[in-house]
Formats: C-alpha cells, sequence, structure tokens
C-alpha cells in the first residue's frame, strides 16, 4: 500500500485536494477531523485538556476558541496541548491505515496540515503539497467566520513558510487557479500511484 502526505498551510486548498483524492476512490485520513472528534464530548481528548485547561472545557466537550485563548502567545501552553492531542491523532491514523491495509487500499492519504512541522515528511511514499500565491490565500482565510488579521499572521507564524513546503515537497499542486486544473494533476497523480 502506498501512503501519500498531503500538506499545505492553511487556506491553500487541502480540503479541496481532499475531496478530489475522495472521488478518485482513495480513502483519507483528515488529522483535523480527528482532532475535532478527540474534542468532542465523550472524545480521548476532553479529560487531559479537562486537566490542563480546565477553563476551555464545556459540558463535556473542548470548547475550541476557549482552548485557542488558552494556549495563544504562550508557547508553553502550545507545548502542552500538543503532547496531549499528537500521540492520541497519531493512535487514530495507525488505526486507519490498519483498516486500509485489511481493506486491501493500494493507496491512501494522510491529510496532515502540520506535517513538515512535527518532522514527519520521511513516513511516506510521497509528500505532496497544495499551494497557491500568498494573495489568494490571504483573500481565502481572511473570509472564514471569525478570522483575524492578527489571528491569520499567529497561525502564518506557527506554520513552515510556503516556499519551504515547496522546495520539500514531492509533488506540489497548485491550488490558485481553477479547481479544474487541481482536480486534473490530483487525477494524473493518482494515476500514477496507482500504476
Amino acid at each position: 500500500m502506498k501512503v501519500l502526505g498531503l500538506t499545505g498551510g492553511i487556506g491553500m486548498g487541502k480540503s479541496t485536494a481532499s475531496r478530489s483524492f475522495r472521488r478518485r476512490g482513495v480513502r483519507v485520513f483528515d488529522a483535523d477531523a480527528a482532532v475535532h472528534a478527540l474534542q468532542a464530548k465523550g472524545g480521548r481528548a476532553v479529560p487531559p485538556i479537562a486537566a490542563a485547561f480546565p477553563e476551555a472545557v464545556r459540558d463535556g466537550a473542548v470548547h475550541r476558541e476557549s482552548l485557542r485563548r488558552a494556549v495563544l502567545g504562550r508557547p508553553d501552553a502550545l507545548k502542552v496541548l500538543e503532547r496531549i492531542i499528537h500521540p492520541l491523532v497519531r493512535q487514530e491514523q495507525r488505526r486507519f491505515l490498519a483498516r486500509a491495509r485489511r481493506d486491501r487500499q493500494r493507496l491512501v492519504v494522510l491529510d496532515i496540515p502540520l506535517l513538515f512541522e512535527t518532522r514527519r515528511g520521511h513516513e511516506f511514499d510521497a509528500v505532496v503539497v497544495v499551494s497557491a500565491p500568498a494573495a489568494i490565500q490571504r483573500w481565502r482565510v481572511l473570509r472564514r467566520p471569525g478570522m483575524t488579521e492578527e489571528r491569520f499572521r499567529a497561525i502564518l507564524a506557527r506554520q513552515t513558510p510556503d516556499a519551504e513546503k515547496r522546495r520539500r515537497a514531492d509533488v506540489v499542486i497548485e491550488t490558485g487557479t481553477s479547481r479544474h486544473l487541481t482536480d486534473r494533476a490530483i487525477r494524473k497523480l493518482v494515476r500514477e500511484m496507482r500504476a
């Protein structure tokens, strides 16, 4: 089974790329969705987050905005949160891969926003980076509900710069033009990886 790592900065088009892979029958592990599930009511991340950040848990679930405020601008607090979340997400990923192997999948994608930041580039048959011009990225992100220029800058500061991601990628998928061209590039990649 071949494993593609999919990454890219905020607003670069990972969700669009993931949907394109899924349309081609490729299973995609979504690390962000795994985090949401872990932090939802009954999620395995709720008790340790409640112990570390009691103000961030309400009615048995993590209140994401409160958690964001608890770690924003506090590197030590962010490290505590990462020590809670990252191992749990890795466990979910291992389960996903085990199911895919059991089902004899030929190709899967792991959508991991912080792939390079967590030093995981070596784990994949290939790393795919989605990338768009900075102006398009900014426009996409600032349209999101609740997003501010300050928050956008804070997120970018924690992410590996796009130029560095592109340099380290095995494949770069351009997402700044049309979805049709992005989709066509992914269709070609899937065909090559399955060959």
